[in-house]
């Protein structure tokens, strides 16, 4: 479920009261759900911090050493899961391994004090105690497309954050700008290279598409203005050497023209953005003779 739904919807109170679940009811879909309100609650109302860094609400909490990894690409339909690991911080009086806590990572879009989505586990986190008021937590990020998780401007630059709960009391700590990561649109890239066979000397013409995940039409649909490589090896080579760069059309496409020389692979190659992943067509072999 798609957070900016949650944002739009639930404030104050009445996110706040949703944290007040029983200990005997606090499974991991109570956690996402509990976790969705807090955060709602953080960033619904006036009590907003003018710095990122500061921890919001009332839990004795704080966090630091947020790992997550640089890029997470998503396609139209699978889930897709990350993990993230930070250090936690708490007070002597707040006990980590009650029933009644819960905590786990987070990224978001935009700024930390008006995002406009924001992502998190369906599982809580599980923390190791490193001292008596410090632990190590992991936690996972899960990310599902064909729930309408994400819509193609959420592509690019997404920050990370931590949130914990106490269910008894309604009480969170919710802390931002911990960390970074890019959320990409898969990729995938075509190639045809014909005629085959060639006589030497003669035109060839290599052709290709190159297409992303659309997560608001669960489809690939064709990536427009950017500039993918054409490269050849022989069929006695295994590298690859650029021939030229060649622009994608309104619709993905791709299209120029070689001369035939000695047989081998050509392929399109494209090195990535921000919000795609780099990605290479297999290489389409040509008999020349």
């Amino acid at each position: 479920m798609r957070i900016r739904a949650t944002l739009a919807a639930v404030t104050g109170a009445l996110a706040l009261s949703a944290l007040a679940v029983p200990a005997a009811q606090a499974d991991d879909s109570s956690y996402h759900e509990s976790a969705e309100a807090a955060f709602a609650a953080a960033h619904g109302g006036s009590q907003k911090s003018a710095f990122s860094t500061a921890v919001y609400g009332d839990l004795d909490v704080s966090y630091s050493n947020f790992k997550i990894t640089s890029a997470i690409t998503v396609g139209t339909t699978a889930h897709v899961a990350t993990t993230v690991s930070y250090t936690l911080t708490h007070g002597a009086d707040v006990d980590i391994h009650s029933a009644d806590f819960a905590t786990g990572p987070y990224i978001y879009k935009g700024s930390f004090d008006a995002p406009v989505n924001a992502l998190f586990g369906y599982d809580a986190a599980t923390c190791t105690d490193t001292s008596a008021t410090t632990a190590t937590c992991k936690g996972p990020i899960d990310i599902y497309p064909a729930e309408g998780d994400l819509l193609n401007s959420d592509a690019g630059a997404w920050k990370g954050g931590a949130l914990a709960l106490n269910y008894a009391t309604g009480d969170y700590a919710d802390q931002g700008d911990l960390g970074s990561t890019l959320v990409k649109r898969a990729s995938k890239l075509t190639v045809n290279a014909s005629p085959e066979p060639v006589t030497k000397g003669k035109t060839i013409t290599v052709t290709g598409r190159l297409t992303r995940a659309n997560w608001e039409s669960g489809t690939y649909t064709g990536y427009s203005g950017v500039y993918a490589q054409l490269q050849f090896r022989k069929k006695s080579s295994t590298t690859y050497s650029t021939v030229k760069s060649v622009k994608t059309t309104s619709t993905g496409g791709l299209s120029t023209t070689v001369k035939a020389s000695v047989d081998g692979y050509y392929r399109y190659s494209f090195v990535g953005t921000t919000t795609a992943p780099a990605v290479k067509a297999a290489g389409d072999f040509v008999d020349v003779r």
